[in-house]
């Protein structure tokens, strides 16, 4: 028997997940920066930051982003002169990333409209709760699908 979908945690997560989304790709639209776009040259600026250039695919693993997609975004973010891409000496297949100076300005102004953006929508939960919880959602093992 179907669940009535305000019982279903999937399609609940799902609600909010698009609600959030909205409100983050709005903040970040005045920065000329998408969601995903944002996510890969914040966590490029912080590893950067952290002494290191990672590459596209640990970037990716840093992200939880598909590949394939993030070198298409970070194509998008080196056009608009944001990240630079150079071939690792170590693995001409490999790519090491860096924000450019431009990058390194828009990063922090990016991470603070967005936290502005989470303190809001996750302002009637407990700050310490709702951590806790996103961290037990993200840290949950991959489902097996079932055929």
């Amino acid at each position: 028997m179907a669940l009535h979908p305000s019982e279903s945690p999937g399609f609940l997560l799902w609600r909010a997940t698009l609600r959030w989304q909205r409100s983050v790709a709005a903040a970040l639209a005045p920065l000329d920066l998408t969601h995903v776009q944002f996510v890969l040259l914040a966590c490029t600026w912080w590893l950067n930051d952290q002494g290191e250039d990672p590459t596209q695919v640990r970037l990716a693993a840093q992200a939880g982003t598909d590949i394939k997609m993030t070198s298409q975004v970070l194509k998008a973010l080196e056009k608009k002169g944001l990240i630079e891409r150079e071939v690792d000496p170590a693995d001409t297949r490999a790519r090491r990333l860096r924000a450019t100076p431009r990058g390194k300005r828009l990063a922090p102004r990016a991470i603070a409209v967005a936290e502005a953006v989470d303190a809001e929508f996750f302002s009637e939960l407990p700050p310490a709760d709702a951590l806790d919880f996103l961290r037990r959602l993200a840290h949950l093992p991959e489902p097996t699908v079932r055929s």
